[in-house]
C-alpha cells in the first residue's frame, strides 16, 4: 500500500504469536487459535464448543455464549480477551450430515471469533499461504509455551483435509492442539489450523495396544488455508482479512483518487489527515513530511473495509461537503463498512452490557423496525447479523436528497427501546453520533426513534409465551426417544440430557409434564405454554397431542393436547430448502395480517409450487384432504416456508377442522386447535376431527437437531 503500512508479522519469524482459548469458568485449555484480523480470532468450532462445555460436534451456534481467549507468550503476562463467536461453521460429515460416534474425520469446524474491544488490541495478524505438499511446517499446544513445538511435514492433501507427519523426535501432536496454527517458516506464514491427531490404536476395553511397526505413527490431519478460505470468504468472514488487488482501472478508485486529490491538495493537510487515519484504523504510516499520493491513499481507502468511515469522521466537524463526497463515492464500491473502527468497537461494548433478553428478541427486533424486508438468512450469530445489517440501505424516502437512516442504526434503536433507561440512553447517544458523522438529519432519525418507542409500548403489554420444545424421535415399535428444551423469552436451555432411553407413549407425557411442571411462567401470564413438538417430515402426524399420562393410579388423564397448545414442527424441511427460509421469514412477519390458502381438491406438486412461490402474503394453508395426497401438500407447503399449516390427521370424509378453525385469527391458532382438541374429548361425535398445526415461528429460535452424540476425539 506504499504510504500507509500494515506489517505481515513480528521481527521474529519463528513463529505466529499463539492464542490461548479457555472456558470463561476455569483455566483448563480447550485449545489454540491465531489472530485472523485487527478484531478477529481463528479457531476450530469443536474448541469452542469445548471451552463452552458442550459435545465436541455440537453444530448449535453459540449464540452470544462468551468465552476467553489469552495471547502471550513465556516472557510476558498474557493479555485476556473475551470475545463472541461472529461465524459459525459446524463441523459435518462429507456428506453434509452432523458427524457420529467413529467418525475419525469431518468437515467444516471452523469458529471466527470477535473481541469486543478497538481495532488494534490484538496483535498483527501473520501472513497466510496455500499449504502445500512438501512444506516443512510446525504446531504448537494451545497453551502458546514456546518448548511445545511439535516439527511436521504435509504429508498429503486429500480434498479439503490435509494429512501431517510428525518427526520420530521431540513434541507430537496431541490433545490441546486442536485450533492452533500450522506455521510454515519458509512462507512466513500460517498454511492451515490443526483439528485432530490418530490416536494411538486401543483394544476393546480401551487400553493402548503395545507398540508395533505397522502402527500408525504421529500422524495428524489439518484443514489447509485454502479450504478455510472457500469456508469463510463467502460468509464475509474474510472481509477485510486478506483483502483483493484493487483494480487501479476500476472507475470507483479513479473517482476517488480524484476526490482525494481535490478535497486534500495541500500536502501538510493530506499528511495530517492520512495520520489520523492511518491510527484509527491501526496501521502504521510512512513520512511525516512527504504525503502518500492521492493514488494510495485511494488504495488503502478500498481495502480497510472502516477506512472510509473514519475518513468521513474526521472531515465531518471541519468540511462537511468533504465527507459527503467521501461517503458517497465510497457507496459506490462493495468494500467499505457503514461503521467506522470506533463505532463498531463502541456497538459491541454496548451488545456486550445488554441483557440477554434483549439480545434473544433480536430476530423479533429487526423484523419491527425493518418490516419491508425479511430477516437475513443465514446470520446464525448476532455478529453475523449485525455484519449483515450494515450492509444494508437506508429506509424510507429521504426528501431533498438527505441521508436515509441505515438499517443497523434503526435496528439498534428498536433494540435500545426493550434496554432499561440508562442502557437506552447509551445507545441513543452512540447512534446520534454515528448519525452525525454520516449527515443524517437530527429529525429522521427521531421519527425512527419515535417508531421504536411505540413498538416497544405495544410488545410490552403483550408477554413473550413461555414454551417447552420437545424433539421425538421414533426408537422401536411405539416407543420414542425425547430431547426437552424450555424457552421463557430468554433463549433455549436444554432441560433433560441427551438419552438413549425410550419411553412408552404415556412414559413419555408423564416426562413431558414433568418438564411442564417444572416452569413458572411470569404472574401475569394466563395463558399455559406452547408445546413445540420436533420432528422429522415423516413423523408429522405423530399423535403427541393424543398421549395420555394418566395410569390407573392418576386422577386425571393428562392428554397433552387438551391441557396445552401443542404444535409440530419440523425444521428438516427448511434447512434442505434455506432458499425459502426468507420467504418464511417474511410471511411470519405478516401473521396478523396475511391471507389463508384452503386446499380442498388434489393438487398436484408442481401446480401447488407455482401457486405459492411467490405469495408473500400467504401466510396459512389449510388442506382439506385424505391422507394420501395430503401428507405430499404439507411437505411442500412446509419447505416453500408457509408458516402455519393446519389438517385433520384422521380425514375419512368432508372434515370440519378446516371449517372450525377457519373462524380462528392465525396468531391464535395454537389456541384455538387446543379448544377443538378439549371438546373432541368431551363431545367425540361433534368434534371428529384430529387437528395438526404446524407451526414455525420465524422469531424465536429451535436447537440444531442431530441424531446422536459423537465422540470426543479422532
Amino acid at each position: 500500500m506504499g504510504w500507509f503500512k500494515t506489517a505481515d508479522d513480528t521481527d521474529d519469524d519463528s513463529s505466529p504469536r499463539m492464542v490461548t482459548v479457555r472456558p470463561t469458568e476455569d483455566g483448563k485449555i480447550a485449545g489454540g487459535g491465531v489472530v485472523l484480523g485487527p478484531d478477529t480470532v481463528l479457531t476450530c468450532a469443536h474448541v469452542v464448543n469445548d471451552a463452552l462445555g458442550r459435545s465436541m460436534f455440537d453444530p448449535r451456534s453459540p449464540g452470544v455464549s462468551q468465552i476467553c481467549v489469552e495471547l502471550g507468550d513465556d516472557d510476558c503476562e498474557p493479555q485476556r480477551h473475551v470475545v463472541r463467536v461472529s461465524h459459525w461453521v459446524p463441523p459435518r460429515s462429507r456428506d453434509g450430515g452432523p458427524v457420529r460416534e467413529g467418525d475419525g474425520e469431518w468437515l467444516g469446524d471452523l469458529a471466527v471469533l470477535r473481541t469486543g474491544g478497538q481495532t488494534g488490541k490484538l496483535p498483527v495478524a501473520p501472513g497466510k499461504a496455500a499449504m502445500m505438499v512438501g512444506q516443512s511446517v510446525r504446531a504448537w499446544h494451545g497453551g502458546g509455551h514456546a518448548s511445545t513445538f511439535a516439527r511436521l511435514t504435509v504429508a498429503s492433501l486429500h480434498g479439503p483435509l490435509a494429512y501431517l507427519d510428525g518427526e520420530a523426535t521431540g513434541m507430537a501432536v496431541g490433545p490441546g492442539y486442536s485450533g492452533g496454527p500450522v506455521w510454515c517458516r519458509q512462507e512466513r506464514a500460517v498454511v492451515g489450523l490443526v483439528v485432530a491427531h490418530f490416536m494411538p490404536p486401543r483394544d476393546v476395553t480401551g487400553t493402548v495396544l503395545p507398540h508395533s511397526p505397522q502402527h500408525l505413527i504421529r500422524r495428524s490431519w489439518a484443514v489447509p488455508w485454502q479450504s478455510i478460505e472457500a469456508e469463510l470468504r463467502p460468509l464475509g468472514a474474510l472481509d477485510g482479512v486478506t483483502p483483493a488487488p484493487v483494480d487501479t482501472e476500476d472507475p470507483v478508485f479513479q473517482l476517488l483518487a480524484e476526490v482525494i486529490d481535490d478535497i486534500l491538495s495541500s500536502p501538510n493537510e493530506r499528511v495530517l489527515y492520512a495520520r489520523r487515519l492511518a491510527r484509527l484504523c491501526g496501521a502504521g504510516h510512512g513520512s511525516d513530511v512527504v504525503p502518500p499520493t492521492a493514488e494510495e491513499f485511494a488504495t488503502f481507502l478500498l481495502t480497510h473495509p472502516r477506512a472510509i468511515a473514519a475518513l468521513s469522521g474526521i472531515l465531518r466537524r471541519d468540511n462537511p461537503s468533504a465527507a459527503d463526497r467521501v461517503l458517497t463515492t465510497g457507496s459506490l464500491s462493495p468494500v467499505p463498512r457503514l461503521l467506522s473502527p470506533q463505532e463498531c468497537a463502541g456497538l459491541r461494548k454496548h451488545l456486550e452490557a445488554m441483557d440477554h433478553s434483549v439480545l434473544g428478541r433480536f430476530p423479533e427486533v429487526v423484523r419491527a423496525a425493518l418490516p419491508r424486508r425479511a430477516v437475513l438468512p443465514g446470520a446464525d450469530t448476532l455478529e453475523a447479523l449485525l455484519e449483515q445489517l450494515e450492509s444494508l440501505p437506508g429506509d424510507g424516502s429521504s426528501p431533498h436528497g438527505e441521508p436515509r437512516v441505515p438499517a443497523l442504526l434503526r435496528v439498534m434503536e428498536y433494540a435500545g427501546a426493550l434496554c432499561s433507561a440508562p442502557r437506552r440512553a447509551e445507545l441513543r447517544l452512540w447512534a446520534d453520533g454515528v448519525a452525525q458523522r454520516l449527515g443524517i438529519a437530527r429529525e429522521a432519525l427521531g421519527e425512527r426513534r419515535f417508531d421504536a418507542q411505540e413498538w416497544a409500548r405495544a410488545v410490552r403489554h403483550r408477554s413473550v409465551r413461555v414454551r417447552v420444545l420437545v424433539q421425538v424421535t421414533q426408537a422401536e415399535q411405539g416407543r420414542y426417544r425425547l430431547r426437552t428444551w424450555c424457552d421463557e423469552g430468554t433463549g433455549l436451555r436444554q432441560v433433560s440430557a441427551d438419552s438413549v432411553i425410550s419411553y412408552s407413549a404415556s412414559a413419555a407425557a408423564r416426562e413431558v409434564l414433568r418438564v411442564l411442571d417444572s416452569l413458572t411462567p411470569p404472574a401475569e401470564e394466563e395463558r399455559p405454554p406452547l408445546v413445540e413438538v420436533l420432528v422429522d417430515r415423516t413423523n408429522l402426524n405423530l399423535p403427541v397431542d393424543e398421549w395420555e399420562a394418566g395410569g390407573p393410579d392418576e386422577i386425571l388423564p393428562g392428554t397433552l393436547g387438551v391441557e396445552f397448545p401443542l404444535v409440530m414442527h419440523c425444521p428438516e424441511l427448511l434447512r434442505r430448502n434455506r432458499r425459502f427460509q426468507s420467504h418464511w421469514r417474511s410471511r411470519w412477519s405478516r401473521l396478523d395480517s396475511g391471507k389463508t390458502f384452503v386446499v380442498s381438491e388434489p393438487m398436484d406438486r408442481e401446480t401447488l409450487y407455482a401457486r405459492l412461490v411467490n405469495q408473500l402474503d400467504t401466510v396459512r394453508v389449510s388442506v382439506d384432504l385424505p391422507p394420501g395426497p395430503r401428507d405430499t401438500i404439507v411437505q411442500v407447503c412446509l419447505a416453500l416456508g408457509i408458516p402455519v399449516v393446519v389438517w385433520d390427521r384422521v380425514r375419512d370424509t368432508t372434515s370440519d377442522v378446516v371449517t372450525c378453525m377457519a373462524d380462528v385469527a392465525t396468531p391464535e391458532l395454537p389456541d384455538g386447535v387446543r379448544a377443538y382438541r378439549a371438546n373432541a374429548k368431551a363431545s367425540p361425535p361433534e368434534f371428529p376431527g384430529r387437528p395438526v398445526l404446524a407451526w414455525a415461528d420465524a422469531d424465536r429460535p429451535v436447537p440444531r437437531l442431530h441424531l446422536t452424540e459423537p465422540q470426543e476425539s479422532a
